[in-house]
């Protein structure tokens, strides 16, 4: 930087922001500040400490913004009068004093320049009422912005909630529909023992029962899992022997041994074990046997099922974790698509992971309210019917996540807008505007970027994260 041409009055009452001020003001101006040559180079950068207020004269500045390792490129322009720097500083310590882009002029180029307190100074004595405007304005869009960010991520807290409700209600309600049944079938099961100790079967033929009733409860273990025609032409062939063997409720009985995968075959040679007196009463312990078996293992099941619905929950919100912390991208995908099932409803997911992917820094529980965005719009989009694609690949030094759906596509002429806060394309009352600019942000946070890629029948949002951000931002 060298020092520029003198400033005078003349010059700034040239340049669109000042030419409204009188002679004295634009006096008091050219006393407090200097006109500046800076070389071709970085002025400032993003986040450092804003100390000066620059107002172009001559030349051409760019401004940019960092997005993960990148510069972005927000401004370029050569327009005399081109405001930049510590624009801020009026509103003192009530807003973090810092250069919110980086600068740097692409050639020789002359500034008025003025320092922040200068400033901020002349701001609050020349145009008190503009700046109470400027206050309430930008306080006012801040607090909104909070407002309804909150309420954006409660509205996703009552939709997960009453998707997670719904999905843990279901192995539930098994489980006391299985513990009903189970507890009649045992209770089956002590009559039959009260049979067997009031002498009614031999000790060989009791032997000979305990025997069969081992077998079956291997053979529920490894049932093989039928086809609907494969299990109804079973359920005929055993009901038909069980019939011609006399055995009471024979249809009733066919279709639990078909489930537990028992066939004529196994019957004849459970008939040759033991006396025809005492056939259906060994097949009566049998069914009681194996009902029991198939009880608990549905009990099993849903009780599992809930476990992993709890640990999922879990894993979705990071109760038990460190905010920042190294994590697989695939288990916070998996969480947040278990959360939404019940809003996924009948649409098809396709889940098309790398899992060489190495886990990647993050703030997890952040990441799952991206995710939990994109899903979201995504399933909204294509309104409960489609296919939701859910893929990983690696690009370069980033972990990419693509979310893509089957919907009508976002039209060309918002492409360009649905990242700004409180835009939105659904009803009033539906939507805040706020999800796809928190999820930037978000991403953000983590250095990385999102972008999408749109076209009727198919659209596809992708997040890539750096693997070595460099630097934190903190909360």
């Amino acid at each position: 930087m060298t020092a520029g041409p003198v400033c005078t009055p003349e010059e700034l009452r040239t340049l669109f922001l000042f030419e409204q001020l009188d002679d004295d003001q634009l006096g008091q101006l050219c006393r407090a500040g200097r006109m500046e040559v800076i070389e071709p180079g970085p002025v400032y950068r993003e986040g450092a400490p804003a100390t000066c207020f620059y107002v172009l004269v001559e030349g051409s500045v760019v401004l940019t913004k960092q997005s993960g390792d990148q510069d972005v490129e927000m401004v370029r322009t050569s327009h005399r009068g081109a405001y930049s720097g510590a624009w801020t500083a009026y509103m003192g310590d009530r807003v973090p004093q810092v250069y919110g882009t980086s600068m740097t002029v692409p050639e020789r180029s002359t500034f008025f320049v003025l320092d922040a307190d200068d400033f901020a100074r002349f701001m609050a004595e020349w145009f008190p009422m503009a700046l109470h405007l400027l206050e309430g304005l930008f306080f006012g869009n801040q607090s909104s912005r909070e407002i309804l960010a909150q309420r954006e991520r409660l509205l996703a807290l009552g939709s997960l909630s009453a998707g997670l409700t719904h999905e843990l209600n279901n192995p539930a309600a098994a489980a006391v529909r299985a513990t009903a049944a189970l507890r009649e079938r045992v209770a089956g099961m002590r009559h039959k023992l009260g049979m067997i100790a009031s002498g009614a079967y031999e000790p060989a033929a009791l032997r000979a029962l305990v025997r069969i009733q081992e077998e079956a409860v291997e053979l529920v273990a490894k049932a093989p899992t039928l086809s609907p025609l494969e299990a109804s032409d079973r359920e005929d062939t055993l009901g038909e022997w069980l019939e011609d063997h006399d055995i009471a409720g024979s249809w009733n009985i066919a279709p639990t041994f078909v489930q537990a995968g028992l066939d004529v075959a196994w019957l004849e040679r459970v008939a040759a074990t033991v006396e025809p007196p005492i056939l259906a009463g060994a097949i009566a312990w049998l069914n009681y046997t194996i009902e029991t078996e198939l009880l608990m293992n549905e009990i099993a099941d849903s009780t599992t099922r809930v476990s992993s619905l709890v640990g999922a929950a879990k894993q979705y919100s990071q109760m038990d974790r460190a905010p920042f912390q190294v994590s697989d991208v695939h288990e916070l995908l998996d969480s947040t698509l278990v959360m939404l099932s019940g809003k996924i409803g009948g649409v098809d997911v396709v889940k098309d992971y790398d899992r060489a992917l190495p886990p990647v820094p993050a703030y997890a529980a952040e990441l799952n309210q991206v995710w939990t965005n994109l899903i979201d719009n995504a399933v909204s989009a294509m309104d409960g019917h489609g296919t939701l694609t859910v893929r990983t690949y690696r690009d370069g030094d980033c972990v990419a996540v693509a979310i893509g759906d089957t919907g009508p596509g976002v039209p060309d002429d918002i492409r360009d807008r649905i990242f700004e806060p409180f835009f939105t394309t659904k009803p009033v009352g539906e939507g805040t505007g706020l999800g796809l600019d928190i999820s930037w942000r978000i991403v953000d946070k983590h250095r990385g970027d999102i972008r999408v890629e749109s076209r009727p029948g198919r659209t596809e949002f992708v997040v890539r994260l750096p693997l070595n951000p460099q630097g934190d931002d903190g909360d």
